[in-house]
């Protein structure tokens, strides 16, 4: 099967030898010159993988990448920046990153780190399951839905459904309040702390209809799903 990439790149010189190179490689590559047009182009086609550099003008690769994670929470994404503080990595992989590839680069480095994510997540694809049991719920990670007791599906944030799906893995085990904030947000400061509260609270009400699945606070630790 030919991958089709996203290729979002304002530099014009850059984005066009990525894109030729990808082509002589057998990808077929689709090429955004800003997030805006990125976003509009992510909608309107089906892409393998999208390569997002940072810094673009109507939209950042971070603000399209976790605008991406909402619709899509499989696609493998990598960010292409000169950004190289440590605060920036962290934020890219909490908007929903999977690579990080600073500036500048070898085509060769690019080449390697595309077919590594590719292969990851075909990988994933075939392995995980696409529907885990909560009680009398089942969560369908890979479509980010959740099927209640009156089998009416409801569609999940990409940060509900990670969270979710991480709260099942450790099910009746307290989920971490620390590695889950860096997991997801990047950072487990205040602001982000509250931020998982109020996800918190809303997975709860989404799983109210079933009495025996519940989210217990483990106050100083973190969470912990009982059902």
């Amino acid at each position: 099967m030919k991958h089709k990439i996203l290729l979002a790149e304002d530099e014009p010189f850059l984005g066009k030898v990525i894109m030729e190179s990808l082509e002589k490689k057998g990808y077929d590559v689709v090429l955004a010159p800003d997030g805006k047009a990125a976003w509009t182009l992510f909608n309107e086609n089906q892409f393998s993988l999208c390569i997002l550099d940072v810094m673009m003008p109507y939209k950042d690769g971070f603000t399209l990448a976790s605008q991406i994670r909402e619709t899509n929470r499989k696609i493998p994404l990598m960010f292409l920046t000169a950004k190289a503080d440590i605060k920036d990595v962290a934020q890219g992989y909490a908007s929903g990153g999977n690579d990080y590839l600073r500036k500048p680069f070898s085509l060769e480095e690019l080449f390697f780190r595309i077919a590594e994510l590719l292969s990851r997540s075909e990988a994933t694809e075939n392995s995980v399951s696409n529907e885990m049991k909560i009680g009398a719920y089942s969560f369908l990670p890979k479509r980010q839905e959740l099927i209640g007791v009156d089998n009416n599906a409801v569609k999940l944030s990409y940060k509900e459904s990670r969270l979710l799906e991480m709260l099942i893995q450790n099910k009746n085990n307290v989920l971490d309040r620390k590695e889950a904030l860096i997991k997801l947000w990047g950072d487990d400061n205040f602001f982000n702390t509250r931020n998982m509260d109020v996800y918190i609270t809303k997975l709860r009400k989404k799983l109210q209809q079933d009495t025996t699945v519940e989210i217990v606070n483990i106050r100083g630790f973190g969470y912990k799903l009982i059902c």
